[in-house]
């Protein structure tokens, strides 16, 4: 198998028990937060394994350190052909509101063209793309290929370099597919070249040891939800850019983001202004951004006529390629500590934090994916995107196989509302992308 069009050929048999797969495999609620089932984690991987196994996959293993269950699976490479290893993740978000779903979040339904349901694009659309093309190559597969499913990236994959420490020669690559990211656009298709990395920290504000009757005592005494809501509104300047001192920020890909576009993919409500300055992709992409993601207190159907002792914030921290973590952690500490209003005590702990990436995407490996990306799109230009959101693990797999080429896909469009309610994978771009990784294969063998 090897023109074109018999790719294209072997990819259109499968698809249709491809998607059905996925659409089992989107079923399974494995979320590896704290507070949810693990053993649905379990049975996440145990079925994700099945699938590589009745794929071919002549050795497969379900592995853990210390964390949620992870997948390898592997096949070695003919001779002289370079090994690939295909990464994605099989656990999945949480549902958060499920008064915002408009169809059932683990039972994906077709409208449109488009999977909804949980998990659909954020990740099993990546796992079940390596299927596609395990099962369009069959016992032919150029090259080798290890996969390797992670079960808890939601979750912040902490055991993930203790697994690829453990398992390194196993894993061991010429290229690296990670398929977690997105295209730019319905029909035009992209490598992420960088991304963002992540500080999230918890904010603690305390004005008082008890609380107090707000008639009596309010006026002269703050609150500590009044002083965190003070706090928090100064991580803004006027103009809505990120006001920590010490963060770093960079220019991203000389491309366009129409503002419209923006405004329609965000869901931007009318008369609702854009915040910060300077290019749109460099606001989403290479400079900081702060998100309060939540508080901590009485809920309003609950609230006494009192002065709130304490409070607490999740602030989450987007950081610049070529920021440093533990750095933009003790930026924002120092700031946050220092400002507390009127006085009132602030403690600020780190939640989790990840490094940002910046890849080089030259050499044979990235014209091998570009070349097979224009194929499957019908002759559309590749572009090369930022991304604002992370994938702290990039840099981890940078450092433990230096010698790799990273080559950062995906399967996600503008509107798959990953994390979000109503997540959903557009089921043309998904064939694209499960043709274009099966023609990658094929060029990387011709590399050979």
């Amino acid at each position: 198998m090897t023109d074109e069009l018999d790719v294209r050929a072997a990819v259109d048999r499968v698809l249709p028990g491809v998607t059905e797969d996925l659409i089992r495999l989107a079923r399974i609620p494995g979320i590896a937060f704290d507070g949810f089932d693990h053993a649905v984690v379990d049975q996440s991987a145990e079925a994700v394994a099945r699938l590589l196994r009745e794929a071919g996959m002549p050795d497969v293993r379900i592995v853990r350190k210390g964390g949620q269950p992870a997948v390898i699976g592997r096949r070695p490479a003919p001779p002289g052909a370079p090994t690939v290893l295909l990464y994605a993740h099989h656990d999945v978000q949480p549902i958060g509101d499920r008064t915002q779903w408009r169809t059932e979040p683990f039972e994906p339904v077709e409208v449109d063209g488009r999977l909804y349901g949980r998990g659909c694009a954020d990740d099993k659309a990546g796992i079940m793309a390596h299927l596609a093309t395990l099962r369009a190559y069959g016992d032919d597969l150029p090259v080798g290929v290890v996969v390797f499913i992670e079960g808890e990236e939601e979750f912040g994959s902490a055991s993930l370099e203790n697994l690829l420490r453990e398992y390194h020669d196993d894993l061991l690559a010429d290229v690296i597919v990670i398929a977690d990211s997105g295209n730019w656009d319905i029909g035009v298709p992209a490598l992420t070249t960088t991304l963002r990395g992540l500080v999230n920290v918890f904010v603690d504000v305390a004005t008082l040891d008890h609380a107090v009757h707000s008639g009596m005592f309010g006026g002269p005494v703050p609150d500590a939800l009044t002083a965190l809501c003070r706090l928090l509104a100064t991580l803004h300047d006027e103009a809505g850019d990120v006001a920590v001192p010490g963060l770093f920020s960079s220019e991203a890909a000389p491309l366009d983001y129409p503002r419209e576009r923006l405004r329609r993919e965000a869901g931007l409500l009318d008369g609702v202004r854009f915040i910060g300055t300077g290019r749109l992709v460099d606001r989403a992409w290479a400079k900081p951004s702060v998100t309060v993601l939540g508080i901590d207190a009485p809920p309003t159907g609950e609230a006494p006529n009192a002065l709130v002792p304490t409070a607490r914030a999740k602030v989450s921290v987007r950081i610049a390629p070529g920021d440093d973590p533990d750095k933009a952690f003790q930026a924002v500490k120092q700031y946050l500590e220092a400002n507390g209003p009127w006085g009132a005590q602030v403690r600020v702990t780190l939640e989790q934090s990840g490094a940002p990436c910046s890849v080089s995407a030259e050499g044979p490996a990235y014209d091998a994916a570009r070349a097979a990306f224009r194929e499957a799109w019908d002759g559309v230009e590749p572009v090369d995107i930022g991304v604002g959101g992370s994938i702290p693990f990039i840099a981890t797999f940078q450092e433990l196989f230096p010698s790799a080429a990273v080559l950062v896909t995906g399967v996600e469009d503008p509107d798959s509302r990953a994390h979000g309610p109503n997540e959903s994978l557009h089921l043309g771009e998904f064939a694209r992308a499960c043709l274009a990784e099966a023609l990658l294969l094929r060029n990387l063998a011709a590399l050979a």
